[in-house]
């Protein structure tokens, strides 16, 4: 097995930092990250007070209520944000579907969040992900609640849940990528749907062999967008 493969197929969560309250998992996990933390490394808080998605998003999470959690990832996989993402909805269900490139939806609200953050030239990323496991919706902010979903759990069942989380997201970072990308098209939100970005807008087309999102344009060309923000339709889901 080569240093790779044994690398991402260490245990995620050991050791694990745990805090009653951060400003950001993420964060924490980044500096254990760049003083050497090992691969798997876990940093969970009951309270997360400046919780960013992409494009600097607030995360929104009351306290007890839902997972936030990063890991140290040693030798990341270009795809992994997707792979965490399947990760994720494998846990979360059959209704579960991925909204490119890091969401998990439930009837079209979103119950999770990814966030990659890392230094490619030190050979890591810090893998974050907020999951609404016993989020009541009526506790969010009103514009958030209208697009939140909740797996409607007991708060009890939040550690239970962040050990099946773990090990789920091990089951797919030892996934080969076809296989990784095979499942993220079966569970494609945006597939056959009206999306919009900052430059454009057209129909989702699926998922290419790099983890790109091709978008069907009117002229009849195909856009491949490899970051960015995505939004379908008029949602701002």
């Amino acid at each position: 097995m080569t240093a790779t493969a044994t690398s991402r197929a260490a245990r995620l969560g050991r050791p694990r930092v745990h805090l009653r309250v951060t400003d950001s998992t993420n964060r924490v996990a980044r500096e254990l990250a760049a003083g050497g933390a090992a691969h798997g490394t876990l940093v969970t808080a009951r309270e997360q007070t400046a919780g960013r998605g992409r494009q600097g998003r607030d995360w929104h999470a009351p306290p007890g209520a839902a997972l936030v959690c990063s890991w140290v990832i040693r030798e990341p996989s270009p795809l992994l944000s997707l792979t965490a993402g399947v990760a994720v909805a494998a846990l979360c269900g059959a209704r579960a579907r991925l909204k490119w490139p890091n969401d998990v939806l439930m009837d079209r609200r979103k119950v999770a969040g990814i966030l990659v953050e890392g230094r490619p030239q030190e050979d890591w990323a810090v893998l974050g992900v907020g999951l609404n496991v016993a989020v009541e919706l009526s506790q969010l902010p009103r514009g958030v609640r209208e697009r939140a979903a909740t797996l409607a759990l007991a708060p009890g069942d939040l550690e239970p849940t962040l050990e099946r989380l773990c090990a789920s997201i091990e089951h797919w970072l030892a996934a080969p990528a076809e296989v990784t990308l095979d499942a993220v098209r079966a569970r494609d939100a945006l597939r056959g749907r009206p999306v919009r970005w900052e430059s454009g807008v057209g129909t989702g087309a699926g998922i290419d062999s790099h983890g790109r999102l091709l978008v069907a344009c009117a002229d009849g060309g195909t856009v491949a967008l490899d970051a960015g923000e995505v939004h379908l339709g008029a949602d701002e889901q």
